[in-house]
């Protein structure tokens, strides 16, 4: 029960919450994800892809019903996250190129509110899928459909834990470089470190030494931050801040990298709105201006 643990130490879970769990089955409390899957084929040139429509509900199921690590999560722990799929080629009536888009978020400690921690775009996913075909959780075994998937799960789970124990993703982010090194030993698609392919440059980023002010980062921003805003504004808007200025010392030893910019797309509008009409917001603007450019148009209200 690690992630359980963590949380019995940074926040004080309910009574009501506590015997909640003594009516869910063990196996209902191992479930670490609650997942909602949309699929999109209207770009499907031709008819015949009406079998898509249960294709969504089909990878729904291995998210929310697989058991992915040993550690036993309450209900109300469960990752919170979305999937994209929009199958945007047929190569044949039974094999698509499509893009995939996974989103997570966490709640944020003493509010009803919750955070987004991780968006990711792929638009190199192809594989083969007909009527009936079912979904095989095998790690072991390169499929091009399942690899996929199996790769973003455990790249969430990393993600998610990492915001409540400092480097707490490490054991999840192995395991997706393990599956990124036996689909790149394939040849497959999207898989490649040399053609920079986004799988392998987000493991390897992630799991990187150069990178460990990042993954720290994704800590101290929730826990110290986000977690403590409710009880002391400016402390937690402090500690923000120095957040901000150890990815502004990363940037300037790595330049620009994607795992920089996956928390800049997460957090941008998160971060104008904690610094706004604060007296911080000079000092914040200044920061957010150089290490995230591409976002400089929502910086700018910060001094207007």
């Amino acid at each position: 029960m690690k992630r359980l643990q963590a949380l019995f130490l940074r926040c004080v879970v309910t009574v009501f919450a506590l015997l909640a769990t003594i009516a869910v089955s063990p196996d209902a409390r191992a479930q670490e994800f609650f997942c909602e899957v949309t699929v999109n084929y209207r770009q499907l040139s031709g008819a015949g892809f009406n079998f898509l429509d249960d294709f969504a509900e089909l990878v729904e199921e291995y998210f929310n019903e697989h058991i992915w690590t040993e550690d036993r999560f309450l209900p109300e722990e469960r990752i919170d996250c979305s999937i994209q799929i929009v199958f945007q080629e047929a190569l044949t009536q039974t094999s698509f190129r499509t893009q995939l888009i996974v989103a997570t978020r966490r709640p944020i400690y003493g509010t009803t509110q919750s955070t987004n921690v991780v968006q990711i775009s792929d638009d190199a996913w192809q594989f083969e899928y007909s009527q009936g075909t079912p979904l095989i959780f095998e790690t072991e075994r390169f499929n091009a459909l399942t690899s996929v998937l199996d790769f973003y799960a455990y790249i969430m789970l990393g993600y998610d834990y990492d915001t409540f124990s400092e480097l707490g993703g490490d054991p999840h982010f192995q395991k997706a470089r393990r599956i990124q090194e036996l689909a790149q030993a394939q040849n497959a698609l999207g898989w490649d470190a040399m053609g920079g392919g986004r799988r392998a440059n987000i493991v390897r980023q992630l799991l990187d030494p150069r990178f460990k002010p990042l993954r720290e980062a994704y800590f101290k921003y929730h826990f110290d931050g986000l977690d403590h805003f409710l009880q002391d504004p400016p402390s937690a808007r402090q500690r923000v801040l120095e957040v901000i200025g150890s990815m502004q010392a990363l940037y300037d030893e790595l330049s620009r990298q994607y795992t920089l910019d996956l928390f800049f797309t997460s957090k941008y509008q998160e971060l104008t709105a904690i610094f706004k009409d604060s007296p911080l917001g000079t000092q914040a603007y200044a920061l957010l201006r150089e290490v995230d450019a591409s976002h400089s148009a929502t910086y700018d209200t910060l001094v207007q």
